[in-house]
């Protein structure tokens, strides 16, 4: 499994945020019906939400697309 990482320049990133960085959906109206249709799990645990916050060393997971771990830029 191999695990893509994500640089941020801030403290945190929200879900919908870190959708687009990741080049997942192409704009932010994307994120809500992207987010209906696929399961994302974060840390272990499902979650949906648009705004939820992602932290550094935070891991999601996409089924069909992908591993994702949250780093901080140096």
């Amino acid at each position: 499994m191999e695990i893509n990482d994500i640089t941020i320049n801030s403290e945190y990133i929200q879900l919908g945020q870190f959708l687009k960085l990741a080049n997942i959906v192409e704009s932010g109206g994307m994120v809500k019906i992207f987010l209906a249709e696929y399961p994302v799990i974060i840390n272990n645990q499902p979650d949906q939400r648009r705004g939820r916050k992602l932290y550094p060393n935070d891991l999601i997971e996409i089924e069909d697309i992908g591993v994702f771990r949250i780093v901080r830029a140096t």
